[in-house]
Parts: C-alpha cells; structure tokens; sequence
C-alpha cells in the first residue's frame, strides 16, 4: 500500500487544514501555509500515493436524513481465529458503519444507524445473530454524540 514517505510539517499542515475543510482549494490552502497551489497539489498526490490521504468524505447529518438510531455492538465470538470470517459477513449489512478488532470484553465492535428501532432489530436479529461465529452480542443505543473530531495531527 503506498509508498513510504518522511512526512515534514508543511505535509502535516496541509493534513491538519485538509481533514478540517477538505473543501479548501488548493490555492487558498497554498495562501494559508505560505506556498503555491501547484505545491500543494504535489503534496496531496504524493500523500495519497502513499496511502496516507482516503480522498475526502461528505460529512451528514445523519439524524436530519432520518436515520434516528445510532448504537454500538459488542460481539463476542466463539473463537477469535473466526474473526476474519465473522468481519467479511459483518461488512455485508449495510447499516454497519464501522467495525473495529479490539481487546477486552468483546472480540469486536460495531457501530450501526439505523432509520429507526423497527430497523434496527432486523438487523440484530435477522442478520447479525445468524452470523456463524458469532457467540452472542451486547447492543447500547446512542443517545446523543457530545462531539465527535479528527485526531491533531500537528
């Protein structure tokens, strides 16, 4: 994946102002850190050949869209070696958003939205809880996000 690159600060500027407003140009970021435009073009090829920047994301407010229901999954498997298997199944419901491998009490954990509970259970008990390798779950709903923010990259 990529390749391997000594980041210096203007990359990690232009990191920092681009996950804060990717919709910056590369003009007015080049105004902004003191170097042209072309500059920074050059700089965001390079850090997207080396895997470092996903493209940018459109950032929704899912509520306002109708998806009421945000809630987290512990799942817990019956054999962590079944993790691979289970994380390929698990990416094909939709409505989960993101899917980590973590220690402590559960093998892994899940964040869904849902438009509502109605939906929510048919994924939990439709789709999820026929997962082979999957021993059991532990669901908490959301009931707001304080916050939410990229990591300072500076």
């Amino acid at each position: 994946m990529g390749v391997k690159l000594n980041l210096d600060n203007l990359d990690l500027q232009i990191i920092h102002h681009m996950m804060e407003n990717a919709e910056i140009s590369y003009a007015d970021l080049g105004k902004k850190l003191f170097v042209s435009g072309g500059t920074i073009h050059v700089r965001i090829k390079k850090l997207q050949e080396a895997g470092i920047v996903k493209g940018t994301r459109l950032q929704a407010d899912l509520r306002a869209l109708g998806y009421d229901v945000i809630a987290f999954i512990g799942i817990y498997l019956k054999e962590s070696s079944l993790y691979d298997t289970v994380a390929r199944e698990l990416q094909r419901i939709p409505e989960i958003v993101r899917l980590n491998y973590t220690t402590g009490n559960y093998s892994m954990f899940a964040e869904i939205v849902c438009k509502d509970i109605t939906q929510l259970r048919s994924v939990l008990h439709d789709q999820l809880q026929k997962i082979k390798g999957i021993e059991r779950t532990e669901t908490f709903i959301s009931l707001e996000e304080s916050f939410s923010r990229h990591v300072k990259v500076i």
